[in-house]
Parts: C-alpha cells; structure tokens; sequence
C-alpha cells in the first residue's frame, strides 16, 4: 500500500436509505469534524433486474435520468435525515451508476477511509454482515470501517 495516493480527510460512506447507512454516516461526520475531514456519501443506481421465463432479463424501459434522479432524491433525504440540514463537517452527495459494492470500491480510490453500515436494505435479516460490506472489507484499497448498530 506504499504506493497509494490518498486524498487526506476524504471520508467516503455508503448511504443506500437503510438504518444502518444513516448511522455509518452519522459516524464518518464525527469522524470527518474530528480529523477536518470531507465526507462524500455515495450511492448506487442500476437498472431494475426482472425474472421471467428465460431466466433474469434486462427492464423493458430505461429511463436512466429517472432512475438516477430517484437515487439521488433518495440520497438527500437520507443525508437530511441522518445529519440534518447543517452538518458538522462538510458533506458531498455522490450518486454512481453500477453495483453498490463496484461503485463504492471505486469511489473509495485515494480515500483514507471507506464507511459502510453492516447490513442494507436487501439480503437475509439474520445475517451478521452484508455482501456490499463484507465484499469492500475484502476488496478496499484503504481503510474500512463497518459500523455495526447497537441494538443487538
């Protein structure tokens, strides 16, 4: 990792609406008003997948700025919610096309620190760790932080 550009202070946090999200980015503000960090929060948008007789086929219609503008109304409100409208550090909003996990991972690049909630809103209940989280602990080219809730 000698060879790893970062950008100092940028703290990238995956926000996909759930519980969990809201409160890693409640987390990565705290982190970034601690260490005078900036604080991007991301999300992914990707084209509806359908089941259909021929297996998993692509939508019949891509309204690709419809889908994007949802992501990205979706992404507000969740930071509106999870920090409000005057946060203590600086918060950029990011919204990607592709795989939660790929765009993270990607976003991550020359980040010093990448935040992601232990469970989001797809998947099994029961599980300890989401794919997205468990994927960039495994693939991330800087730190990472899952923030797991207390509630458990």
């Amino acid at each position: 990792m000698a060879d790893q550009r970062e950008e100092p202070g940028r703290i990238v946090v995956g926000v996909d609406g759930s519980d969990s999200s809201k409160q890693a980015l409640r987390w990565a503000v705290r982190q970034g008003e601690l260490t005078g960090g900036v604080v991007e929060a991301v999300t992914a948008w990707d084209f509806p997948q359908f089941h259909g007789a021929l297996g998993w086929l692509p939508p019949s219609s891509g309204d690709e700025a419809a889908l994007e503008g949802r992501a990205r109304a979706e992404l507000k409100q969740a930071v509106e919610e999870a920090v409000g409208p005057d946060p203590s550090a600086e918060v950029r909003t990011d919204v990607r096309y592709g795989t939660p996990a790929s765009v993270l991972l990607n976003a991550s690049h020359g980040a010093s620190l990448l935040v992601v909630g232990s469970r989001g809103l797809g998947g099994f209940a029961g599980l300890m760790l989401g794919s997205v989280a468990q994927h960039c602990a495994q693939h991330a080219s800087c730190p990472v932080v899952v923030f797991r809730d207390g509630t458990r």
